[in-house]
């Protein structure tokens, strides 16, 4: 007993944010944001878009890819760090919307390595012969948490939404995955006030401490070699070498990341799957639309093994050896 990947689907917002754009916007340039990040532009939400919008969008798309029945789908994992409200769970919202009203929902926090966590636990509930058919859904609209003022993080993030339908299958889609996190690094990369820790208030506003906060130097060591060490452990799991691995898909952060992350691998950039330059950093989203764009365009072909890692707030990682 294992799991299928039967479909898949993603949607990213209409309106496009540039460099030049943000060039008026903040003291910045499309040479600094490229040269630095490899974003040409992102996607942002329209003001009546929420995550729970995006994700409902990117699930139907799945389902109707496959031709299944909303109503067949027995659970929602919707990995976001940018919900709707602090409650009820987005998974909630999106499962009203689309209409699945068989299944039970909850979101998943693990910011950007919430899509392959939420990939892991829903084959733990189909291998538990408890669920057969589950859509896992990555959804964030960080522009909501994005400081237009601060030129270091703004250049950096975009919104969207990707989606997978799995279900029970003899073969197992997944040869092998690696999830970790480390509290201790857990203010490098946060957004400080609207929790319990810090509640709204006038000086939280005043403060700017509902938007998101970066150590970008730090984090960027560490991203490296924490996605390095993921994709090892679960090419290892897989009994897989990278020899066999057709595509990387990595979770487009920024592009010296992924490049070094690669170098490490000793994976040629001609084998990483890149959209960076589209859409910036979409958080949770990031990998499951990737997945998507490389389906859905013929870029893998059955029986091709699929290497996906990603990094976040937490801090949070993850990698999988998808099978096609």
């Amino acid at each position: 007993m294992g799991m299928k990947i039967v479909s898949t689907g993603s949607y990213l917002p209409e309106r496009i944010l540039t460099n030049a754009d943000l060039e008026k916007m903040v003291d910045t340039s499309d040479e600094w944001i490229r040269t630095r990040t490899g974003i040409l532009e992102r996607r942002l939400a329209a003001p009546h878009e929420a995550a729970s919008d995006l994700g409902a969008q990117a699930g139907r798309l799945a389902l109707e890819r496959a031709n299944f029945s909303a109503v067949k789908v027995e659970a929602i994992i919707t990995a976001t760090i940018t919900g709707d409200y602090p409650f009820p769970a987005t998974a909630c919202l999106i499962q009203e919307r689309i209409g699945a009203k068989n299944a039970f929902a909850f979101d998943l926090s693990a910011a950007c390595s919430g899509f392959l966590y939420g990939l892991v636990l829903a084959r733990g509930l189909i291998i538990s012969r408890q669920y057969r058919n589950i859509l896992v859904i990555a959804t964030d609209t960080m522009s909501r948490v994005t400081d237009y003022t601060d030129r270091s993080t703004c250049v950096l993030l975009g919104d969207g939404a990707g989606a997978a339908l799995v279900s029970a299958s003899n073969d197992d889609a997944l040869l092998g995955s690696y999830l970790a996190s480390d509290g201790s690094y857990a203010q490098i990369l946060y957004v400080p006030a609207g929790g319990s820790r810090l509640p709204a208030s006038q000086e939280t506003v005043e403060k700017r401490l509902h938007y998101m906060k970066m150590e970008g130097r730090v984090l960027f060591k560490v991203a490296v070699q924490a996605m390095v060490e993921a994709a090892k452990k679960a090419m290892e799991m897989a009994k897989t070498s990278a020899e066999e691995i057709a595509l990387v898909i990595p979770h487009q952060a920024n592009l010296r990341i992924i490049q070094a992350v690669a170098k490490n691998l000793s994976f040629p950039m001609e084998k990483v799957y890149l959209n960076i330059h589209r859409y910036g950093n979409i958080s949770a989203a990031s990998v499951a639309v990737g997945l998507d764009e490389v389906i859905t365009s013929g870029r893998i072909k059955r029986g091709e093994k699929v290497l996906l890692f990603t990094f976040g707030s937490g801090l949070t990682w993850a990698a999988a050896v998808l099978k096609f």
